[in-house]
């Protein structure tokens, strides 16, 4: 815990906002890992300015892989009682961004690193550290064609997002679409005479939200969400220049989170099909166009895979569960790779809030795991 606690307090330190650069705190990380005997490989972004890490250490084979995003959530607007930027221990919690979501989680990573460095290991074990998954999970995204050739096959991989320790077996995959609205300019006098790109889009809006009525009603359902079925959710929406003219433009920021039985393909093409049909209405003077800018994919672990319960016996955590959120896991499990999202502290409770904390309680229980862990890896 001493270990994992000082970790942690150099990683909240690191202003790891995503709009900002990560490469101060990759370079710690680096520095220790190295420092540990890790095989390590940095893995910069196109333009330099953030990078991600690959680390191994014990001899060639499957092993096991630890994940972590360095990214935080932004602190603007929020009002805390602490330094966001500077650990804080009070009584049973650890104040800080990103103590909850996720550096408890690296941090109980790297102070694991320190432990496998003294022992002799039968198989490696394996640390990949990833940047912007706060921005659609666009990190690992950009790691993957470099990440694969040196992965190798682990037997498991635990994605450390909070879930309060126990073993997330899923969440919903995610789909970022603009949609561009195009009408006529005009005088507002003749108002009726011109096509109004902010009618288009209220239109279109109206034809989400009845898709989201149909994937209520008629759509794949899964209880182990506390929203069972696939969402569609517009989040922005702007258009217009002045009051006395017909706005020609408008443009909003959708999104929708689905099941994996609902295939992602199937409803891009639904809602591009609502958004031609509302442009025919219009005639030639109106149109909508659709882009998709980001995508994520799921995870559904079959319940029945060996994994589940390799993970649950590591964390000691007899049940499963599945959560609302988004989390890398998608991406190495599309590479074949038994992968679980398993980590201290709560989202709904803590991720994302002002004087974010993770309990020491949380923190133990993961370095619990980690030991397990490494006791499966010793020679």
């Amino acid at each position: 815990m001493n270990a994992t606690l000082e970790i942690l307090d150099r990683l909240v330190g690191f202003d790891t906002v995503s709009a900002r650069s990560n490469l101060e705190l990759v370079e710690y990380a680096e520095a220790h890992l190295n420092a540990c005997g890790f095989r390590v490989r940095r893995l910069p972004d196109l333009d330099g300015g953030k990078a991600g890490l690959y680390a191994e250490i014990g001899p060639p084979g499957a092993g096991a892989l630890l994940s972590g995003h360095t990214d935080v959530v932004p602190v603007e607007g929020q009002v805390w009682s602490r330094d966001p930027f500077r650990l804080t221990l009070e009584g049973n919690r650890a104040y800080g961004r990103g103590t909850t979501d996720m550096k408890g989680f690296v941090a109980s990573a790297l102070a694991l690193a320190q432990r496998a460095a003294a022992i002799e290991l039968a198989e490696p074990l394996k640390i990949v550290l990833s940047y912007d998954e706060e921005v659609g999970c666009v990190g690992i995204a950009r790691m993957l064609d470099r990440l694969v050739p040196v992965l190798g096959a682990p037997r498991a991989c635990i994605v450390g997002e909070p879930t309060r320790m126990q073993v997330a077996t899923g969440h919903k995959g995610k789909v970022a679409l603009r949609a561009v609205c195009t009408g006529q300019a005009g005088h507002s006098a003749l108002a009726p005479r011109f096509v109004n790109a902010l009618h288009l889009a209220a239109d279109f809006v109206t034809a989400l939200r009845g898709v989201q009525d149909e994937l209520s009603v008629s759509g794949a359902r899964d209880p182990a969400y506390d929203v069972p079925c696939s969402t569609v959710h517009v989040g922005t929406l702007h258009g217009g220049r002045a009051l006395n003219i017909v706005p020609d433009r408008a443009e909003m920021m959708l999104e929708f989170r689905h099941l994996a039985a609902d295939r992602a393909n199937d409803l891009m093409a639904r809602i591009r099909t609502e958004a031609h049909r509302i442009g025919r209405v219009y005639g030639d003077a109106g149109s909508i166009s659709v882009e998709q800018i980001n995508a994520y994919p799921g995870l559904d672990v079959d319940p029945a895979d060996p994994v589940v319960a390799y993970v649950r016996k590591l964390s000691g955590q007899p049940h499963t569960t599945k959560v609302a959120f988004g989390t890398e896991a998608g991406f190495f499990h599309g590479l074949g790779i038994p992968t679980i999202v398993c980590g201290p502290g709560s989202m709904e409770g803590q991720g994302h809030k002002p004087d974010e904390f993770v309990t020491l309680d949380q923190l133990a229980a993961c370095d619990a795991m980690m030991d397990r862990l490494l006791d499966d890896l010793r020679a």
